[in-house]
């Protein structure tokens, strides 16, 4: 296996023997260093229980969009199925497996994933990826409208991430605004942090809540601090791992 790609032999082995797990990576409040969520994130193994990159699995499905609606969708059972039932659950949704999972014209009524979220008990938050083109940023604006027909909030992923754009209007309609691990890692550039500054004073003056990601040391915390966000998430704080096997 390369740094890139998986083999297809191995995509299917996980595929069949559904080879999934679950981390539930805390979201923490900056001032009070309670737990306030948990995100879902997807984790799969191989033959000899060793991990597998998500993104290398989730590339590779990308290039059967009923699989990886499929597969995503086997995902969120789980992830909603041993979620922490005392925080917000904060879960990830692709958008190409969203639209997959779309029967008839009604994304409010005859979505799979919808159907699937509505039966949650707890309090849910929606990640939608970062578009990296125009089109996804159009899914995105008609998730958010699904979700929110149902109250579900909705959270902007990877913001600030070298490869990604940031439409505006996205940006305006979800109710939380992450940001890419790349903020912490450009805290000495001064240009780039005037942008994230920038970013988190409007979302203070549109009531929407700021979520610093990669933060790993304590000196990685006071930087979240001294920016001014919410909540911080990173291998700094203990995470709940379950490997769910057939």
């Amino acid at each position: 296996m390369s740094n890139s790609e998986i083999s297809k032999e191995l995509l299917l082995y996980i595929i069949e023997q559904q080879n999934y797990g679950v981390e539930y990576q805390p979201i923490v409040s900056v001032d009070t260093k309670n737990v306030f969520a948990y995100e879902a994130l997807s984790r799969f193994f191989d033959q000899h229980n060793t991990s597998i990159p998500p993104d290398l699995v989730f590339k590779a499905l990308h290039h059967s969009p009923l699989t990886l609606h499929q597969v995503e969708l086997a995902q969120k059972k789980i992830q909603l199925e041993y979620a922490p039932t005392d925080h917000c659950l904060f879960i990830n949704l692709d958008q190409d497996s969203y639209f997959e999972g779309q029967l008839g014209t009604e994304a409010e009524s005859n979505n799979a994933y919808v159907t699937l979220f509505k039966k949650f008990k707890g309090e849910l938050v929606v990640e939608l990826i970062e578009n990296s083109e125009i089109n996804d940023a159009k899914m995105s604006l008609q998730m958010i409208k699904s979700m929110g027909a149902h109250q579900i909030k909705t959270a902007i992923d990877d913001v600030c991430n070298e490869h990604s754009m940031l439409s505006t209007m996205v940006l305006e309609r979800v109710d939380f605004i992450k940001f890419d691990r790349l903020v912490v890692q450009n805290k000495a550039n001064e240009s780039f942090l005037l942008l994230v500054s920038a970013l988190i004073n409007y979302a203070k003056a549109s009531n929407k809540k700021i979520i610093l990601e990669g933060i790993e040391t304590q000196e990685d915390l006071m930087f979240a601090k001294e920016l001014g966000v919410d909540y911080v998430q990173g291998f700094l704080f203990k995470s709940q791992f379950i490997n769910v096997r057939p």
